[in-house]
C-alpha cells in the first residue's frame, strides 16, 4: 500500500508541474515589467495603435512590420489603457501562452518529460522574457510559431479538417504579426512532405493543400505591401566571422541574450543533450516518428540559416530568432529526458545511473546559468532600455522660456511625447530620413538663433545622420554643458552663449612639449546658479601629435575643491588632438554648467589637459598640471 500510495503522489505532483512552470513564466515576465521606461520601438507601437483602423493599416505599410499586432494592441488597449504596464502586459501574456503550447508540442513530438523540461527552458530564458517584456510583436511572433506548430503535429497524427482550420488561422494570424514568419512554414512544409512520403495519403496531400491556399487568401490583402516592404528594405547585416555569429546565435538560444560571456567549454552540456535527442527513444514502444526526432534541428536549421546565408546578421536581427530558441528548448528537453528515462535511479551502481545523474546535473547547471541571465536583465544597467521617462524628467524639471528640444533619431518622438509634458518645442533633425545635410544645418542654425537652451537626444545618426551635421554645427556655435549616457541614447545640453561677452584673455600657455593654449574667451565673469558659463579655448600645436588628450575645465571654490567641471576631447569630440595641423588654431568650446545650490561667492577657474586612456596622467603646464583662466562671481 506505501508503494502505491507514493505512486499515486508521484503521479499527482507530474500532473501538477506544467502548472508550476506555467506560473514560473508568469511570475518572471511580469517581473518588473514597467521598471524601464519605454523605448523608441515601443513608442511607435503605441501611436500606431491609437491611429483610426484605416490609418493604421496605411501607415503600417511604411514599416517593415505588417499590421496584425498593432491592430490586436489597438484593441488591447482599449480595455487596458495606456500604461507601461498595459502596454508590455499583452506580451507578457503571449510569452506565458507560449510555455504552454512548447509543453504541449514537446509532449506530441516526443513525451510528456520532455515537454516539461523544454516548457522550463523557454519559461526561464532571458531571451524569451526580454521580449515578453517589450511592447512590439516578437512574444506574438513566437506563440503563433510554436501554436501552429503544436497543431500541425497533431494534424499529422490526425488530419481533420478542423485542424486544418485551426493550421491556416494561425498561419495567417503568424503572417500578420511578423514579415520571418514564412520560416516556420517553410519548416512544416518540409516535415509534411517527410511525413506523406512515406505514407502517400490523397486525403491528407489536398487538405493541406488547401490549408495553405487558405492562409495565402487570407493573407492576400498584405501581400503586395509585403513584397514591397521586404524586398525594398535596406540590407542591415553586418560583417561578422562565421564563429563568431555562431556563438551569438548559440548564447542567445540557449543562455539568453543577456548573459555575459560564455566561454565555449559551457555548452557542453547543451551539446550533449541536443546530440542525445537523436538516439531512439528505447523506453518507449511504439518509438516516435523519425521524422519528429529531426523536427526540431530542421526548425532550428530553417530558421537561423537564412540569417547567415543572406548576410542579415547583426545583433539587432537577433529577436527574429525567437522561434528557433524554441526548437533548442525542444531538443534539449529531449535530450534530457531521454538520458533522464535511461539511467537508473539506484546510485550505487554507478554506470546504470550515470545517463540520469549527467541530465540531472546538467539541467541544473543550465537553470543555474539562466538565473544568472536573468539577474543580469532586470538590474545589469548595460542591458536596459534608453531611459526616455528619466531624460524627460530631468528635462522638463527645471523649464526656461527660450528652451528648444531636438530628437536627432527616428522614432524618438513617438516615445518621448509619451513621458514629455512641458512646452519647450521639439525638433526632428535632420527632417524626415535625412540626406540633406544643407537643409539640416540650415535648420539647427534657426533652432540656435531662437533658443538659448538646447536638449539635444542623440541616437542612430549612423543612418539618419551620417556626416553628423546637427552635432558638428551645434558644436561650432553653441556650448555643451553636459551629456550624459542613458542606455545607447544620449542626452546632451548646449547653451546658445555670446561668446565675445567676456574679456578674452591671450595665455600663451604651453602643455607638454608642443601644445599651446593661445587664449581664453568667457561669455561672462558673473553667473547665477543654474546658468551655463561659456568658456572658449583656443589651441594650437607646434607639431604632429600622435596622442589623443582630454580637455578640461573646472570650476574650485576656496579651498580648491571641485564644483563644477566640463571633460572632453577638444571639439565636444570632433576636433580630436590627433587631427590637429601645426600652426592651425583649433577653437574648443565648453560649456560649464553652475550648480542651482552653489553658495555665492568667488571661484577659481582651472583648465588642462589629460591622456584620453589615462585621466590621472596631466600635461604639464610649467610648474603645474593646469592653468588659471581667472574668477568667476556667483551670485
Amino acid at each position: 500500500m506505501t508503494e502505491l500510495a507514493g505512486a499515486a503522489l508521484q503521479r499527482r505532483v507530474y500532473r501538477l508541474l506544467p502548472l508550476a512552470i506555467l506560473l514560473l513564466a508568469t511570475l518572471l515576465r511580469f517581473h518588473q515589467i514597467d521598471h524601464q521606461s519605454l523605448w523608441n520601438d515601443e513608442g511607435n507601437s503605441l501611436r500606431l495603435a491609437q491611429r483610426s483602423l484605416p490609418d493604421l493599416i496605411a501607415a503600417s505599410r511604411l514599416d517593415i512590420h505588417p499590421p496584425g499586432y498593432y491592430v490586436v494592441l489597438k484593441g488591447w488597449l482599449t480595455v487596458a489603457g495606456e500604461s507601461e504596464f498595459a502596454l508590455r502586459a499583452l506580451s507578457a501574456f503571449a510569452g506565458v501562452l507560449t510555455v504552454a503550447c512548447v509543453y504541449g508540442l514537446g509532449r506530441v513530438l516526443f513525451s510528456g518529460g520532455a515537454g516539461l523540461v523544454a516548457a522550463l527552458l523557454v519559461a526561464v530564458n532571458a531571451f524569451s522574457v526580454y521580449y515578453g517584456q517589450e511592447a512590439r510583436m516578437y512574444a506574438a511572433l513566437a506563440l503563433f510559431a510554436a501554436a501552429s506548430m503544436l497543431v500541425f503535429v497533431r494534424w499529422t497524427a490526425r488530419p481533420a479538417w478542423q485542424l486544418s482550420l485551426a493550421l491556416a488561422l494561425l498561419n495567417a494570424a503568424g503572417l500578420y504579426t511578423q514579415y520571418t514568419y514564412p520560416f516556420v512554414m517553410v519548416t512544416q512544409g518540409i516535415l509534411f512532405v517527410l511525413w506523406w512520403i512515406g505514407r502517400r495519403p490523397l486525403r491528407p496531400l489536398t487538405l493541406y493543400v488547401v490549408l495553405n491556399g487558405l492562409t495565402l487568401i487570407l493573407f492576400l490583402p498584405q501581400l503586395g505591401a509585403a513584397l514591397v516592404q521586404v524586398t525594398g528594405w535596406p540590407r542591415t547585416g553586418q560583417p561578422i566571422s562565421l564563429g563568431d555569429g555562431v556563438a551569438t546565435v548559440a548564447r542567445w538560444l540557449i543562455f539568453g541574450n543577456t548573459a555575459s560571456t560564455v566561454p565555449w567549454l559551457a555548452y557542453g552540456w547543451p551539446a550533449l543533450f541536443m546530440l542525445a535527442a537523436l538516439l531512439p527513444d528505447w523506453v518507449r514502444r511504439p518509438q516516435p516518428s523519425w521524422w519528429r526526432r529531426f523536427a526540431p534541428w530542421l526548425w532550428l536549421l530553417v530558421t537561423v540559416g537564412p540569417l547567415f546565408a543572406l548576410g542579415l546578421f547583426r545583433e539587432a536581427n537577433l529577436k527574429f530568432l525567437l522561434p528557433a530558441q524554441i526548437a533548442s528548448a525542444l531538443l534539449i528537453g529531449r535530450g534530457v529526458w531521454l538520458l533522464w528515462e535511461i539511467g537508473s535511479p539506484n546510485l550505487f551502481i554507478l554506470v546504470e545511473a550515470l545517463p540520469r545523474l549527467a541530465a540531472g546535473f546538467g539541467l541544473f547547471w543550465m537553470l543555474t546559468a539562466a538565473s544568472d541571465s536573468l539577474a543580469n536583465l532586470y538590474d545589469a544597467r548595460v542591458y536596459a532600455r534608453p531611459n526616455y521617462r528619466e531624460m524627460a524628467r530631468l528635462i522638463a524639471a527645471n523649464p526656461r522660456p527660450n528652451d528648444a528640444i531636438i530628437l536627432d533619431a527616428p522614432n524618438q518622438q513617438e516615445v518621448f511625447t509619451y513621458y514629455y509634458r512641458g512646452s519647450a518645442p521639439l525638433y526632428t533633425l535632420p527632417a524626415g530620413l535625412g540626406g540633406d545635410d544643407a537643409a539640416a544645418e540650415s535648420a539647427v542654425k534657426d533652432v540656435i538663433a531662437h533658443h538659448r537652451r538646447i536638449f539635444v537626444l542623440y541616437w542612430g545618426e549612423a543612418e539618419r545622420d551620417p556626416n553628423r551635421v546637427v552635432e558638428k554645427t551645434l558644436t561650432a556655435s553653441a556650448f555643451e554643458a553636459s551629456s550624459t549616457w542613458y542606455g545607447d541614447v544620449r542626452l546632451v545640453q548646449y547653451a546658445t552663449l555670446p561668446s565675445s561677452a567676456g574679456v578674452t584673455t591671450g595665455m600663451n600657455a604651453r602643455f607638454g612639449d608642443s601644445i599651446r593654449l593661445q587664449s581664453v574667451t568667457l561669455s561672462a565673469n558673473r553667473v547665477q546658479p543654474g546658468d551655463v558659463l561659456g568658456v572658449t579655448l583656443t589651441w594650437s600645436t607646434d607639431q604632429p601629435l600622435t596622442q589623443r588628450y582630454k580637455v578640461f575645465v573646472q570650476l574650485l571654490n576656496d579651498q580648491g575643491q571641485l564644483v563644477a567641471q566640463h571633460d572632453g576631447e577638444p571639439g565636444n569630440n570632433l576636433a580630436l588632438t590627433t587631427t590637429w595641423k601645426p600652426g592651425q588654431a583649433v577653437t574648443d568650446l565648453h560649456g560649464l554648467l553652475i550648480p542651482t545650490t552653489l553658495p555665492s561667492g568667488g571661484y577659481h577657474l582651472i583648465a588642462g589637459l589629460y591622456d584620453a586612456h589615462d585621466p590621472g596622467a596631466r600635461l604639464p603646464a610649467g610648474n603645474s598640471d593646469h592653468v588659471d583662466l581667472g574668477i568667476i562671481r556667483v551670485e
